[in-house]
C-alpha cells in the first residue's frame, strides 16, 4: 500500500490511494483495508517470493514467521487451533479470521487446506472486528491468489520429501482478451507419515488430499469488474498421533504382542529441561481407528463498480463442508470408548461495501454484512468393555460391593444428533480525516447474531444387580432414554475503533500510530457435551453422577477484548529497509476456556470461566543489504496471564494462559548469485538459511507442565532458469525434539511430538 508522506513545514503531500497493489507482477485487490493496512494495524505481508521460499501452501505455514501468531501442528487438519497475542482456544470458535480472495471462511475446521498459487498473504494482528466482525478479535489473515488478468501461462509444481511426502500441481492462466481471463488448476498432496501406532505397527498420520480451483475474471467495462472463484478439496488422513505419557510398558508390550504388532521400545525424550515425567515412557498405542475425512466446496463472487468519487463492491459466497472425525477417544490400547463426529454444513455470506475514492482529506467506508450457516451433526459415543467397567461399574460397586452391578452388554452407544442454524447481520462504518501530518480514524460496527440448537439424545441399554453372597440376580433394569429439545441464544455487540497516525517527515514512507479497538469472539453451544449429559443422566438413574442443567452446561457467551496499541511502520529513503514495531495491551473479559466439568466425564466444554490480560511487543524487518543479499526478521513477545479464573478446584490468578507461546522468533538470510550472460537454464543460484523459535508454552492452567523454548533450523539452495526453479530444502535440520500438544483425558496424560528432520526437493515450472 502507498501511505502519505509528510514534509517539514507542515505541508502534507498525500500519495494516491492504491487499492490495487502491484506485487512482483501480481495485482491484488484490497476491498476493505485501503490505506489502513499500513497505517493503524500491526501487520506483516508475505509476498510471492516469501511464500515460495518458505513453502507456504496453508495458513499453518505462516506460523512463527509472523510475530505472536502460532498455529501448532497436531491432531489433524480439523484441529486448526490458532493463538494470536495470547488469545485462542482449543475448540469451537477461532480467534483469527481467514479471508481467501476477500471471501470469509466461516468454518474453522476448513481453515487448514492447501491453497495453490498464493500471490500474497497479509496478517493483521489485533482486533479487526470493526470491518470484519465475529471471530477476528485476535487478527485477520488475508490470502490472495494469482489472477489471470495479471499473469498468463502454465504453472507446474512437483515436490518429493521425507516420509514419502509428495505434492503435484498444475494450473493454467489465460487472458482470452482484454476483458476476460480464466484460470484453472488441480493440486494433490500425500504423505506416508512418520508416527507409528505400536499397537498395530502401522503409521497413523498418513494423508491424501486433492483440490481444484476455477477462477474467472470479467471486465465488461473499465469501471466494472466481476471475479468468481470456485474451489473444492477432498482430504483423507489418519492423524492423532498422541503419545500416552507414563504408559505401563509391560501392559503395552502385552497388548501389542496379542495383536502381533511390534512391541513397545524405549521412546526418545523431549528436551533436557522438560520434566522427567514427560521424558519417561511415551507410546503411541491405541486399539481403535482414528481418522479425519473432509470434503469442502467454496464459491465466491466479487463485483466491484468504480464511480468517479466512490466504489461499490459486493462479495457473495456459498460454502459447504462434509467432514467426519472418528477417534479412539481414550488413545490407549484398552477398549474404553470411541467417538464419531460427522457433520454437514452449508453457509452463505453477503457483504456490500461502499467506499470513497480519490485523493481527498476525508475518506469513508460503509458496509452491511449478513450470513446464514446451518449444520447437522451426528456424534455418537460408543462405550466399550473397559469404559463400562472403569467409568460406570467400578464407581457404582465401590458404594455397594455386596450388590455389584453388571452391564448386560459390553458395548453400547450414547447417541446424539444436532441441527444448528445460525444467522447474523451487521452494519459498519469507518471514517478517516487527514490534517497536516496526522490521520484520524474512527469506526464502529453493530453486530447481531442469533443461534439455535435442536438436539436429540438417546441410549438403550441395561444392567443387572447381583447378590454377591449367592451370585444370583437380585434385580434387572432396562434403560431407555430418548430426549430432545431446542435452545436459542442471541448476541448484540457494538464494536468501536479509534486511531491516530502521524506521518514522519522523512523521505521514506514512515508513520507512527496509536489505536484503541474492541473485538469479540462469538458465543455458541457445546455440542460435544451432550454425550456426557447423557452419561450423567444414565448414572443418575443408578443413584450416582452429576445433575446437569442443559442451558448452563451447553451454552456459552461471546468473548470480548479491548486492544490498546502503539506502533510504527518505518522505511528508509532507498527502501532497503522496511520495519514495523508495536506495543500492545489486551484486556479480555468472559474468556472462553476449555475445561472438564464436574462429574465422571469423558469430554470437555467451552465456558466463560475467566478474565485475562495480554501485553507484549512485536517487531519485523526486511533488509536488503545489496541487490543480492537480504534478510527477514520477526519477533513477538506475549505475556498472557489470568486476571480472574477459578475452576472450583484452584485459583489460577497470575498464571500464564496455556497453549500460548511467550516468544516467537523467525530469522532468514538469503543470497542470490546471478550468472553473467547465463543461458535459459542457468540464471541464478539462491542460498537461504532460517531459524524458527517458539516457547515457552505452558500446557495447563496450573503451569506445572510446559514446552521450553526451542529452535528449528532450516535452509535451502535454489537453482533458477528462465522458466523453472529447483529448490533443495531442509526443515528441522538438527532434529530438535519438542512437543506441539499436551492434554489430559480420564486421568491419562497425552502429548504429540513435533515433526523431525525433513528433506525435500521442489520443482516449479512457469511456461
Amino acid at each position: 500500500m502507498i501511505v502519505g508522506t509528510c514534509w517539514l513545514g507542515g505541508a502534507a503531500q498525500k500519495s494516491a490511494v492504491a487499492d490495487t497493489v502491484a506485487l512482483e507482477g501480481v495485482s491484488v485487490t484490497a476491498i476493505k483495508q485501503g490505506t489502513d493496512i499500513d497505517l493503524t494495524t500491526s501487520s506483516m505481508v508475505l509476498g510471492k517470493r516469501d511464500v515460495e521460499r518458505n513453502g507456504i501452501v496453508t495458513v499453518r505455514g505462516a506460523s512463527d514467521l509472523v510475530p505472536n501468531f502460532f498455529l501448532p501442528d497436531y491432531g489433524s487438519r480439523m484441529t486448526s487451533t490458532i493463538y494470536v497475542r495470547g488469545l485462542g482456544a482449543r475448540i469451537d470458535q477461532p480467534s483469527m479470521g481467514l479471508n481467501i480472495d476477500n471471501v470469509p471462511v466461516m468454518c474453522k475446521e476448513n481453515y487448514d487446506f492447501d491453497i495453490a498459487d498464493i500471490a500474497r498473504v497479509e496478517m493483521l494482528r489485533g482486533p479487526q472486528s470493526t470491518l470484519y466482525g465475529r471471530n477476528t478479535m485476535g487478527g485477520l489473515m488475508n490470502v490472495y491468489t494469482l489472477s489471470p488478468m495479471s499473469w498468463q501461462g502454465t504453472r507446474l509444481i512437483a515436490e518429493m520429501a521425507s516420509h514419502l511426502s509428495m505434492k503435484f500441481g498444475v494450473s493454467h492462466y489465460a487472458r482470452v482478451n482484454v476483458r476476460f481471463g480464466i484460470a484453472a488448476g488441480i493440486y494433490y498432496t500425500s504423505t506416508k507419515g512418520q508416527y507409528r501406532n505400536e499397537f498395530n505397527g502401522k503409521l497413523c498420520d498418513w494423508e491424501r488430499q486433492g483440490s481444484g480451483r476455477l477462477k474467472l475474471v470479467w471486465m465488461p467495462s473499465p469501471s466494472l469488474t466481476l471475479s468468481n472463484t470456485l474451489s473444492a478439496s477432498i482430504s483423507r488422513q489418519g492423524g492423532y498421533p498422541y503419545e500416552w505419557v507414563n504408559a505401563q510398558c509391560s501392559m503395552l508390550n502385552a497388548q501389542c504382542t496379542m495383536h502381533n504388532a511390534q512391541p513397545a521400545s524405549k521412546a526418545s525424550g523431549t528436551t533436557s529441561e522438560q520434566s522427567e515425567r514427560l521424558t519417561s515412557a511415551k507410546r503411541i498405542a491405541y486399539n481403535d481407528t482414528c481418522f479425519y475425512r473432509r470434503t469442502s466446496v467454496m464459491d465466491g463472487l466479487t463485483i466491484t463498480k468504480r464511480f468517479d468519487r466512490w466504489w461499490l463492491s459486493s462479495i457473495t459466497s456459498y460454502q459447504y463442508i462434509n467432514d467426519n472425525m472418528t477417534l479412539d477417544q481414550d488413545f490407549t490400547p484398552l477398549p474404553y470408548f470411541t467417538l464419531t463426529q460427522a457433520r454437514r454444513e452449508h453457509a452463505v455470506t453477503q457483504d456490500v461495501v461502499a467506499r470513497s475514492n480519490g485523493d481527498r482529506a476525508y475518506k469513508w467506508l460503509v458496509g452491511v454484512f449478513a450470513f446464514y450457516r446451518r449444520y447437522k451433526m451426528d456424534a455418537p459415543v460408543t462405550f466399550k468393555d473397559t469404559g463400562i467397567k472403569s467409568l460406570i461399574e467400578d464407581h457404582i460397586n465401590e458404594l455397594n460391593p455386596y450388590y455389584p452391578v453388571v452391564w448386560n452388554e459390553r458395548n453400547f452407544v450414547l447417541g446424539s444428533d444436532f441441527t444448528n442454524p445460525t444467522w447474523g447481520v451487521a452494519l459498519y462504518h469507518q471514517s478517516s480525516v487527514d490534517w497536516k501530518c496526522f490521520t484520524f480514524t474512527a469506526g464502529i460496527r453493530l453486530d447481531y447474531e442469533h443461534a439455535s440448537l435442536n438436539y436429540h439424545s438417546e441410549t438403550h441399554t441395561g444392567y443387572q444387580v447381583i447378590e454377591a453372597a449367592s451370585g444370583s440376580v437380585y434385580h434387572s433394569e432396562n434403560i431407555d432414554i430418548n430426549d430432545g429439545g431446542g435452545l436459542s441464544k442471541h448476541f448484540i455487540e457494538l464494536l468501536p475503533k479509534f486511531s491516530i497516525t502521524y506521518h514522519l517527515p522523512t523521505n521514506g514512507e514512515s508513520s507512527i500510530y496509536a489505536s484503541v479497538s474492541k473485538g469479540y469472539k462469538a458465543g455458541g453451544f457445546n455440542t460435544q457435551m451432550f454425550s456426557d449429559v447423557l452419561q450423567q443422566r444414565l448414572m443418575g438413574i443408578m443413584g450416582i453422577g452429576a445433575a446437569y442443567d442443559i442451558n448452563d452446561i451447553v451454552g456459552y457467551k461471546p468473548e470480548k477484548a479491548w486492544n490498546y496499541e502503539i506502533g510504527g511502520h518505518f522505511e528508509s529513503a532507498n527502501r532497503r529497509f522496511k520495519g514495523d514495531m508495536a506495543l500492545f495491551y489486551i484486556d479480555c473479559h468472559d474468556r472462553q476456556m476449555t475445561i472438564f466439568p464436574d462429574g465422571t466425564t469423558t469430554g470437555r466444554i467451552m465456558t466463560n470461566a475467566g478474565k485475562t490480560r495480554s501485553l507484549g511487543v512485536e517487531a519485523s524487518a526486511t533488509i536488503s543489504f545489496t541487490d543480492n543479499l537480504g534478510m527477514n526478521l520477526s519477533y513477538g513477545y506475549c505475556d498472557a496471564r489470568f486476571v480472574e479464573y477459578n475452576d472450583g478446584k484452584a485459583d489460577y490468578k497470575d498464571k500464564f494462559v496455556p497453549y500460548c507461546p511467550q516468544h516467537t522468533l523467525f530469522a532468514q538470510a538469503f543470497y542470490t548469485y546471478n550468472f553473467k550472460g547465463g543461458s535459459d537454464w542457468a540464471h541464478a543460484i539462491t542460498l537461504d538459511a532460517s531459524v524458527k523459535c517458539t516457547g515457552e508454552i505452558y500446557w495447563n492452567e496450573a503451569n506445572t507442565q510446559r514446552q521450553p523454548f526451542y529452535a528449528l533450523l532450516g535452509g535451502g539452495i535454489t537453482f533458477a532458469g528462465k522458466h523453472y526453479s529447483l529448490q533443495l530444502w531442509g526443515q528441522n535440520l538438527t532434529g530438535t525434539r519438542y512437543n506441539t500438544f499436551y492434554f489430559v483425558s480420564i486421568s491419562h496424560e497425552f502429548l504429540q511430538r513435533g515433526k523431525g528432520r525433513m528433506l525435500g526437493a521442489t520443482l516449479r515450472l512457469n511456461i
